[in-house]
């Protein structure tokens, strides 16, 4: 824990990863998790690491602020239900993570507080994604080894590609977000971003119900062969329009899994754009979330930046009939879903089809509006249809950016899809092997 301390004491004014910062009450509880080890006491899958958690998680003693400029009441200062499952397990929280106000926003940028720093350019700030947008940046920085986030439209995955680091957003409805300040209960899952996929299996076994069991799921994902594993390319808007330098890379990536034994094929999906457009032309996260506001934080809405208070102020109400239409579609979108999963397939896409533009560029509110859609444009297909997906860092772009393959699997089949990752992993290598560290950090992260 003072390792860890002591790398955010040297990156943390620069990389801005940490809206509250708990350094005294992490240090006290890995004193608590030694004395538990000196004693002979029983210890969990997390004894002793360090996570960093998003700012609209829950966490005892600790304020919650969603991005907002003002404290939410104190009923939102205690453990939401991720953070109390890994607290049992001997996780220890160092402190909240920076995100988007009310996690309604892909960019990553946050006009209240100020932006985490992408640390994969020392010169100039380019954005980090969003809306989880410390999340990421925070493991690079080495102060956490685990980083909790949340996915409405991508905010786990996004972050976790723009910034080389794994995410996984889970099926909707797998893990409670009791505790959690909701942008959509209709859309929102919360996740890890990790260093690495097999972390992120760790993890999926520790703390889901159905496992409690890290070894156990370990071993059934390490067991899983190649060639059982059919990674599928949709045929779709998504991978035409991915920038050309971000598509080789993803393209050579693929390559070498196929060479490696994991069949390949191809696929219609023209599903997945058409969930784009529905999910980008009726909003359903913004009449949830504009409810949610006026029952639970009356007066927010007019303290909130005009970036996401002028979009929610236009929201409909959660009796209007487009908002009640807007389900019906959502539901009827994930009822075609399974068409695309054939043979237990896994979809290859982006997980981000830009490079991430500098935070000066996204000022502007068209220029932020045009990369807001881009960011959300291979993900939130994912959501509309009510899937899984994880995004692994594949290699680097043109710019010296991060590049994330993203697999998609069925709603419910997260162990088959974190077991496909884990093997794609295995043959590209971890992402500080596959594509290296950040520049001026790879003396300050610990090997995975």
């Amino acid at each position: 824990m003072e390792a860890c301390l002591d790398r955010h004491r040297v990156h943390g004014e620069h990389l801005h990863a940490y809206k509250h910062l708990d350094a005294e009450g992490a240090l006290a509880g890995a004193r608590r998790a030694d004395e538990t080890i000196a004693q002979g006491g029983n210890v969990g899958a997390f004894h002793g690491i360090p996570i960093s958690v998003k700012d609209l998680y829950g966490v005892n003693g600790l304020p919650t602020f969603a991005g907002t400029p003002r404290q939410l009441p104190a009923s939102w200062s205690t453990d939401a239900w991720l953070v109390a499952r890994l607290r049992s397990l001997g996780a220890i929280p160092v402190g909240k993570t920076h995100m988007v106000e009310l996690a309604f926003g892909a960019v990553g940028t946050n006009p209240h507080w100020g932006t985490p720093w992408n640390p994969w350019d020392e010169d100039v700030q380019r954005i980090p994604g969003g809306s989880s947008c410390g999340a990421g940046v925070s493991l690079w920085e080495g102060s956490a080894l685990l980083a909790l986030g949340s996915d409405t439209g991508g905010s786990i995955r996004i972050p976790a590609s723009m910034t080389g680091t794994v995410g996984h957003k889970p099926t909707w409805g797998r893990w409670s977000v009791d505790g959690v300040v909701p942008l959509s209960h209709t859309l929102d899952s919360v996740g890890p971003l990790t260093r690495s996929v097999a972390d992120a299996v760790y993890f999926f076994g520790s703390v889901d119900p159905a496992w409690g069991d890290s070894a156990a799921f370990l071993r059934q994902a390490s067991a899983t062969e190649a060639s059982s594993i059919r990674i599928v390319r949709p045929q779709c808007l998504i991978w035409d329009d991915c920038q050309s330098d971000i598509k080789a890379v993803l393209e050579s990536a693929l390559d070498e899994v196929e060479a490696a034994g994991m069949p390949r094929g191809a696929i219609d999906g023209s599903l997945l754009d058409r969930a784009y457009e529905q999910y980008m032309r009726v909003s359903i996260a913004r009449p949830e979330c504009r409810a949610f506001l006026e029952r639970e934080l009356p007066g927010w809405i007019d303290i909130l930046h005009p970036t996401v208070g002028k979009r929610l102020e236009g929201a409909v109400l959660l009796d209007d009939p487009t908002y009640l239409a807007a389900l019906d579609e959502h539901r009827r979108f994930k009822s075609l879903a399974d068409g695309l999963f054939t043979d237990g397939a896994i979809l290859a896409l982006p997980t981000a089809i830009i490079t991430p533009p500098s935070v000066a560029e996204v000022s502007d509110l068209d220029r932020y509006m045009e990369t807001n859609g881009a960011a959300l444009r291979p993900t939130c297909c994912g959501n509309m249809l009510g899937l899984c997906a994880v995004t692994i860092p594949v290699g680097l772009d043109d710019a010296g950016m991060p590049v994330g393959l993203q697999l998609v699997a069925a709603a419910g089949e997260d162990e088959a899809l974190l077991a496909a990752a884990l093997k794609v992993e295995q043959v590209l290598g971890i992402p500080r092997v596959r594509i290296g560290s950040p520049p001026g950090l790879s003396e300050s992260v610990p090997a995975p």
